[in-house]
């Protein structure tokens, strides 16, 4: 389905659902006996869109492991971001529940196989990532788990999703996300009868802003050094310099203008001459890199897009000396290893959703206008162009790109 599609879907179908499952909630709070205060057992996180949120949540993911154990923690995810949840090592491969979006009724199907494991399972905690979708609020729900947490839309402050977590989470959106992930994690240790939860100091959350760490293998790195080799048709030289021009199809306006890069692309070729520019993306992306290598018109700027895998891109990352990029999943992969990278932000603030770890290099043009996408407005823009992107000059990106390679032991041959 496309993020239309399930936007629709979650406000126009997910809004009643919500309400109904609420009113039969409170019908049946009278019948049901006051429980005594339990503690987790069985964790299950739900997330399932946004690969870079996915990496912002593994500070969570670990608080829970510590809580209960990392095998009684599990993920519900959409079946494409499946790899970034296996790739952080933190959820055993078995415990990844995946559901497919190709169409409407393989969505129904796989989310009810989805809940009938859950229940099997015998789940009794979920932790909804998920800010304000209705979607995540109903699986919670539904999963018949007897503590959920998650985000609620006190006195109108977020879309209405009810009234169906027992942990009630204030959505702060003065922390960065990673913070705010603990924070639902957190609020499971306390009684749900407080509201909002959770009342701790925000600096306990501060653990949750070290990005997981990607160590590659000999075999793997040797392997994607071939890759680049076969794709150039030489051996690759210092500085490696990735290029990511794109952003998901949820939010088109992170992208700078492919221009941009371009001429980004050209000015690093020029004033490297031992520089090796590589563009990276996903399959559907490859023709895009094409055009946008030929333009740069150099041997020296190879296109993966489509040729790697997730780990693959990392074990690339991991070999690599800089990263410039757009505001999207790829800087939170890169937050791994040790590249530098220069994160290019317009439509969102870094403030909340801006990569982890000390070699993140944001820029932005801080508009009025900008953020105009948040949780509150399901990340939906009423923009049409996005000026807060165009604002970012090629020679600021550039003159950070020389920055951060000088510093790295590569100085440019000459200034532009």
């Amino acid at each position: 389905m496309k993020p239309t599609t399930i936007r629709r879907l979650d406000a126009f179908l997910g809004t009643p659902l919500c309400l109904l499952l609420t009113a039969l909630r409170r019908l049946a709070a009278p019948l049901r006996r006051t429980p005594a205060r339990r503690r987790p057992h069985k964790i299950l996180f739900i997330k399932m869109t946004e690969q870079g949120a996915v990496v912002l949540a593994a500070g969570a993911i670990r608080k829970a492991a510590h809580m209960v154990g990392t095998e009684n923690v599990y993920f519900l995810v959409f079946g494409e971001n499946r790899p970034v949840v296996d790739v952080l090592g933190l959820i055993p491969s078995q415990n990844v529940i995946e559901v497919r979006h190709d169409s409407v009724p393989v969505f129904i199907a796989d989310v009810l196989a989805a809940l009938r494991r859950i229940r099997r399972l015998q789940v009794d905690t979920v932790v909804d990532l998920e800010f304000f979708a209705r979607a995540s609020a109903i699986l919670a729900f539904c999963s018949g788990a007897s503590l959920r947490a998650g985000h609620h839309p006190f006195h109108g402050d977020g879309p209405c999703r009810g009234d169906l977590m027992t942990h009630r989470v204030a959505y702060n959106p003065h922390i960065h996300t990673a913070m705010t992930y603990v924070a639902l994690v957190e609020s499971l240790k306390y009684d749900p009868a407080i509201t909002p939860l959770p009342k701790i100091p925000a600096a306990e959350l501060e653990e949750a802003l070290v990005p997981p760490r990607f160590e590659p293998s000999a075999q793997e790195t040797g392997a994607v050094r071939k890759l680049l080799e076969t794709v150039g048709g030489r051996q690759p030289s210092p500085p490696i310099i990735i290029l990511n021009p794109n952003a998901s199809d949820m939010l088109p306006l992170r992208r700078w203008p492919l221009a941009r890069f371009v001429e980004l692309g050209r000015l690093i070729i020029d004033h490297y001459p031992s520089a090796t520019l590589v563009v990276t993306g996903q399959a559907h992306e490859r023709a895009q890199a094409d055009d946008l290598v030929a333009a740069i018109g150099s041997p020296r700027c190879l296109n993966l897009a489509g040729r790697t895998s997730l780990r693959e891109l990392l074990v690339l990352f991991a070999n690599s000396q800089l990263l410039v990029t757009n505001d999207s999943g790829p800087p939170h992969f890169a937050s791994m290893t040790d590249i530098d990278v220069v994160v290019l932000f317009g439509p969102e603030t870094p403030r909340l959703f801006g990569p982890l770890g000390d070699r993140i290099h944001v820029l932005t043009a801080d508009l009025a206008c900008s953020p105009c996408v948040n949780v509150r407005n399901y990340r939906a823009s009423p923009c049409r162009r996005n000026v807060c992107m165009e604002a970012i000059s090629v020679t600021a990106v550039y003159e950070r790109v020389r920055t951060i390679l000088a510093a790295r032991g590569f100085p440019s041959s000459s200034l532009p």
